[in-house]
This record gives C-alpha cells, sequence and structure tokens, in this order.
C-alpha cells in the first residue's frame, strides 16, 4: 500500500520543514475554528469585546451678563449648571446619552449639539440623545429662532442669542473626546424604581365638563387649588445603573414633574432636581449622577409649592430620597454586548393651524416687531417642517429595561401609556428632547382648554398624539394602545371654543409671567 503523499513530503525533507509545515497544518485548523463562529475559538471578534463606558461632566453656566430664557444673569450662587452624560461603547457605534441644565435644546440646535457629541465619541448623531431638564433660570438654545431674527433684521436677539452657546458648545467636543480615554469597563446593569412622595401634581384642574378651570402652576399661591387632589402623575423615579462588578460607575435617573420651586432670580439654578443630584453624588461619590426630566408637561410641585424659598431643599430631598431608594431597591443583572440595542424612529409632527408664517413674518417684520421670540420659535419649527425634517425618536435596550427618548414638555400620559404597552418590561422615558415642539399635549387635551395647549404654548395639535403613539409602539415592538386610534377621530371642541369656559382665575394665570412655562 502506498504512503499518503504529505507523509511522503515530511520523510524526504529535513526536520527544519517538518515542523514547518506542522505548524502550518495547526495554523489553518484554528482558521477554520474561527471561521465556525464558535465565540470561545475567537476572542478578538468585536462580539466578544467588553462593553465600556465613558463619563463626561462639565460645567454649562453662562457667565454674568449673558442671557437666561427670561432675564439675564447677575450672579452665580453656590450650584451652577451641569451637563453630565456617559458614552456607551462596545455594542456597535458608541450611545451618547446627554443631560444638560437648561430650559431647552431645539430646532437647528439639536442637530448641532448631536453632531459635536457624535464627532468627539466616534458615532453617529442618530445614537445620540441630547435632552434639557427644563429648569427656568437656565439658558434656552434655538438657533434655527436665531436665524430668523438675524433673517428679519432683529438685533436684539434676547434669549435666541446663542453666542454663550456657540462658545460653550466648544467646550463640550474636547470634554467628551477626553471622556474616552478614561473609560471603565461595564460587567452589569441594575434597575429601580421608587415612589416620589410629595412632589408632582397635575397642573390641569377640570371642571364637570371636562373643561380646564384652572392652571395649578409650579409656585401655587392659591389655597384653594392646592388643596385640589393631585389628578394623574406618574410617582414612580426610574434608576438605570451601570456596575463593574460591584461598583456602581454611573447612575441614570428618571422622574416626570417641572422642575421649578421658584425662578425669574437672574441667578443659574439647577434647582430641586439637581440639588438632589447634588446629594446622590455626594452619598455615592463612586458613580456619575446623570438626572432626565420625563414627560412631566402637565406636572408641576405647585401642590406642595406656595413658593416659599425654603421649600426648593424640601422638594429636592424628597427626590433625593427617592433617588436613594430606587437605587437601593435595583436588581442587578450581568450584561454583555448583546443585550444593548438602540432603535430609532422619525417622526413628522403636523404644525398646528395657528402657526402660519405669513402671520408670524409679519409679527418680525415693521419699525415694531411684537412677539418676537415666540414667533421665531414657532416660524423655526414651521421651517423645518415643511423642509421634511423629522424628529427622531430613540430607545435604548439594556437586557430588559427600555428608555424611551422623546421630544418636547410631553403630557404624562404619553409616559404612562409607554409603561403599559409593555408591562412586562422595565420602560422610563426621558422627554424634553427636541424642544422645538413646544408642549405636546394628548389629543383629549386639545379639547379641553388650558394653557398648556393654547396657540401660545404649543406649536402642534391633536394630531401628535397617534403618531406618537404609533412611533412608541414600534420602538417598544408593541401594539399600539386603543386610545391611539381613538385620538385619530376629528375633535369636537376646539382651543376657540374652550377657552371662552376657563374662568377668570385661569385667564389672569395665563398673563403672569409664570405660564411660560
Amino acid at each position: 500500500m502506498r504512503p499518503p503523499r504529505w507523509l511522503t513530503f515530511c520523510a524526504l525533507r529535513p526536520p527544519a520543514v517538518f515542523l514547518l509545515w506542522t505548524l502550518l497544518c495547526a495554523a489553518s485548523a484554528v482558521a477554520q475554528d474561527s471561521a465556525s463562529g464558535d465565540p470561545a475559538s475567537a476572542p478578538d471578534s468585536p462580539a466578544s469585546e467588553p462593553l465600556r463606558l465613558a463619563r463626561f461632566d462639565l460645567d454649562a453656566t453662562p457667565p454674568v451678563g449673558s442671557m437666561m430664557a427670561y432675564d439675564r444673569v447677575v450672579r452665580h450662587d453656590e450650584l451652577g449648571l451641569r451637563c453630565r452624560g456617559i458614552v456607551l461603547l462596545g455594542a456597535e457605534q458608541p450611545i451618547v446619552l446627554c443631560a444638560i441644565d437648561w430650559i431647552g435644546v431645539g430646532n437647528e440646535s439639536q442637530d448641532v449639539f448631536k453632531r459635536v457629541l457624535a464627532e468627539a465619541a466616534g458615532t453617529t448623531p442618530e445614537r445620540v440623545a441630547v435632552h434639557a431638564l427644563h429648569q427656568h433660570d437656565a439658558p434656552r438654545c434655538d438657533f434655527g429662532a436665531e436665524q430668523v431674527l438675524h433673517e428679519a433684521g432683529i438685533s436684539d436677539l434676547g434669549p435666541h442669542d446663542a453666542s454663550f452657546a456657540r462658545s460653550w458648545l466648544k467646550k463640550l467636543k474636547p470634554a467628551v473626546a477626553a471622556s474616552l480615554e478614561q473609560t471603565v469597563p461595564i460587567t452589569h446593569a441594575g434597575f429601580g424604581v421608587a415612589n416620589v412622595e410629595q412632589v408632582a401634581s397635575n397642573r390641569r384642574i377640570l371642571n364637570d365638563q371636562g373643561v380646564v378651570r384652572a392652571v395649578r402652576y409650579t409656585t401655587c399661591t392659591d389655597p384653594d387649588l392646592r388643596a385640589e387632589p393631585e389628578g394623574v402623575v406618574d410617582p414612580e423615579l426610574s434608576a438605570l445603573s451601570f456596575w463593574n462588578d460591584d461598583q456602581s460607575v454611573a447612575v441614570l435617573t428618571y422622574y416626570a414633574t417641572h422642575p421649578q420651586s421658584y425662578y425669574r432670580t437672574g441667578v443659574p439654578s439647577s434647582d430641586f432636581p439637581g440639588i438632589a443630584r447634588f446629594l446622590r453624588g455626594q452619598e455615592l461619590p463612586t458613580a456619575l449622577h446623570v438626572h432626565f426630566t420625563g414627560a412631566g408637561g402637565n406636572i408641576g410641585a405647585g401642590k406642595y409649592n406656595d413658593g416659599s424659598k425654603e421649600n426648593r431643599v424640601l422638594l429636592a430631598g424628597r427626590v433625593a430620597a427617592a433617588m436613594k431608594q430606587a437605587f437601593d431597591n435595583t436588581e442587578r443583572f450581568p450584561l454583555s454586548a448583546q443585550d444593548i440595542g438602540w432603535t430609532t424612529q422619525g417622526v413628522a409632527l403636523p404644525p398646528a393651524e395657528h402657526l402660519d408664517a405669513d402671520a408670524l413674518r409679519q409679527q418680525l417684520s415693521g419699525p415694531t416687531p411684537t412677539n418676537t421670540i415666540q414667533a421665531s420659535t414657532r416660524l423655526a419649527y414651521l421651517r423645518r417642517y415643511e423642509r421634511g425634517e423629522k424628529i427622531l425618536l430613540q430607545c435604548l435596550r439594556v437586557g430588559d429595561v427600555r428608555i424611551l427618548h422623546l421630544p418636547g414638555e410631553l403630557f404624562v400620559e404619553y409616559q404612562l401609556a409607554a409603561k403599559a404597552m409593555r408591562s412586562d418590561l422595565h420602560v422610563a422615558m426621558a422627554a424634553y428632547g427636541d424642544y422645538g415642539t413646544a408642549y405636546i399635549g394628548t389629543a383629549e387635551a386639545y379639547s379641553q382648554g388650558g394653557y398648556e395647549t393654547s396657540p401660545r404654548a404649543t406649536c402642534v395639535d391633536q394630531r401628535a398624539e397617534p403618531i406618537l403613539m404609533d412611533a412608541m409602539a414600534k420602538l417598544l415592538e408593541a401594539a399600539p394602545p386603543a386610545q391611539a386610534a381613538a385620538a385619530r377621530a376629528p375633535q369636537t371642541k376646539t382651543n376657540t371654543e374652550t377657552n371662552t369656559n376657563i374662568n377668570t382665575k385661569t385667564t389672569n394665570a395665563a398673563n403672569h409671567t409664570e405660564t411660560a412655562e
């Protein structure tokens, strides 16, 4: 019997050649094992790379003399404004989550923020979420509205003077890039919830006909309105945490309420959520604490806040207590790249009928322009819609946790609906993303009157609800709730019809400066 050719080859060659041939055969076998897709034999594959997390935190306080949402900065206080966030690495392209202590970042400013953060983190803008906490002694940022004012020849840009924001953005990019040089491995994630006691209350007080008869703002001096029930709220504060073995690295919290105790002071303030965040940072300094405001468009602290200055610390203590309890209630679970996901849905929310381009331009023209701040913001939103630019809704998946990232001053019913869609999962929401929409009420709310759904407070109308509900359902891989279909039906009442039913107390409140909430 003739011996195999490979044996003959080896026998006729020197020992060194035989050794070389043996090594080549072994290498070929390893390559075949790697091609088979066995993770154990492919330690260098992207799927087996460990998750890592970068943390960034920088001051976002405007200087003395700079314009905030309502007033110029007259001095600085003990706690300024922060911009905080994380970068998740190791699960496809990096994911960036950013929360800033400003009143809002809207329209073109969202594009710029996301582009800057994406370039710093080495990802795409679609994988970046930017949210404001919505404190009121803080800047607003809307490059689109600023451009509208420039085109109209208006020199007094007021809160749309973006000179500070532009200079500050030049600091944001290197800060985030530097954070990537100090990443931390992530082995586990965790999720916990706790109820916040005596902070949130619904702002919209209805009469027996279901029409708004009064608005209970975040500072409420009327004892009768404070005596009204809390109304529809979401009392839960959710905490998503990331861990390196037994050490917490970052804690992200979510709670739905307007974040004001008092404002119009001329002093930049992160208000009671910022104080609560600070307290938690002192108690748990190993972790970066990042807070997001949930769907709190129709929610405030009015029932528990008569405007007394000491209430700021009381409210902060209650939120901090819930932050701690949610963290203590956390259930941890091992985390790998396969457990992380990021999905998006682009939506176009039709402008409300009161957004008339010619009428808005008329307000900005002539020797004495009127209502320039609101008109420029509305016109900027209308232009983006007409150009076909969509608002991006996003969803972060971390194991059985889902975090929805949504725009505007959403009503709390959207957050409650999202949780109901997937009661089998842990769902939380960050709102106040793209601030260009302003308030986003439910379809029913637009027929009830009240400040939040009035022409002076919102850029959209009842058509927003089914669009958002459908998009949330897709992000959560759930069936839309039945009420979304009902919301498509034409409404029998308009804001004009119902506003006549609002009593004098509400009308007077609507003329107060606090209504810019």
